[in-house]
C-alpha cells in the first residue's frame, strides 16, 4: 500500500505543474468569536500562516498512506464479517427448518400412534358388534322357537279342552226320544 501511495505522489506531482500560490491563513480565521470568550482573555494577534500547496499535498498523501492500509484491512475484515454473517444466517435458517421438520415428524408419529390406538378400538368395537349381532340372531331364533312352541302348546291345550268338552257332552245323559 505504501508503494501505491508513493506512486500516487509521483503521478500527482507530474499532473500538476508547480505553482507558487501560497495559501495564507491568519489566526483571525481560527480565533473564537466574541460571544464565546470574554474580551479580556482574547488576544488578537494576526500573523499570516503561509503553507505551500506541495506541502499540503505531501502531508495529505502521507496521512492517507499512513491510514489507508488500516482502513483497507478494516474494510476487508468487515466484508468478511458480513459474508460470515450471511452464511451464519443461512445456516440458522436451515437449522430452524430442520427443527420444524423434526417437530412435524414428532406430530406425525403421535398421529400414527393415536391412529393405531383408535384403529384397535374400532376393531374391538367391530368384534363386539359382530358378537352382539350373533347373540341377537340366536336369541331371535330361540324366541321364535319358543313362540312357536307356546302356540303349539296353546293349540294342544285348546284341542284338549275341546276334546274334554266333547267327552263331557257325550257323557251327559240325553233324554230319550219318544216315538
Amino acid at each position: 500500500m505504501e508503494t501505491e501511495g508513493k506512486a500516487d505522489e509521483g503521478s500527482s506531482s507530474q499532473r500538476d505543474p508547480p505553482q507558487n500560490t501560497d495559501l495564507s491563513l491568519t489566526l483571525q480565521d481560527f480565533r473564537p468569536t466574541e460571544d464565546s470568550q470574554p474580551a479580556e482573555k482574547s488576544v488578537l494577534v494576526e500573523e499570516p500562516i503561509v503553507v505551500d500547496r506541495k506541502a499540503i499535498e505531501k502531508l495529505t498523501e502521507g496521512l492517507l498512506s499512513h491510514y489507508l492500509p488500516d482502513l483497507y484491512s478494516s474494510k476487508q475484515a468487515l466484508l468478511e464479517l458480513n459474508q460470515n454473517q450471511v452464511i451464519l444466517l443461512d445456516t440458522l435458517d436451515q437449522e430452524v427448518t430442520k427443527f420444524r421438520e423434526c417437530n412435524s415428524l414428532l406430530d406425525l408419529n403421535s398421529l400414527f400412534t393415536e391412529a393405531k390406538l383408535y384403529h384397535g378400538k374400532l376393531v374391538n368395537i367391530r368384534k363386539d358388534m359382530i358378537m352382539l349381532h350373533e347373540k341377537t340372531t340366536k336369541l331371535k331364533k330361540r324366541a321364535l322357537k319358543l313362540q312357536q312352541q307356546r302356540e303349539k302348546e296353546a293349540m294342544e291345550e285348546e284341542q284338549q279342552r275341546e276334546k274334554e268338552l266333547e267327552r263331557e257332552r257325550q257323557l251327559i245323559a240325553k233324554p230319550a226320544k219318544r216315538t
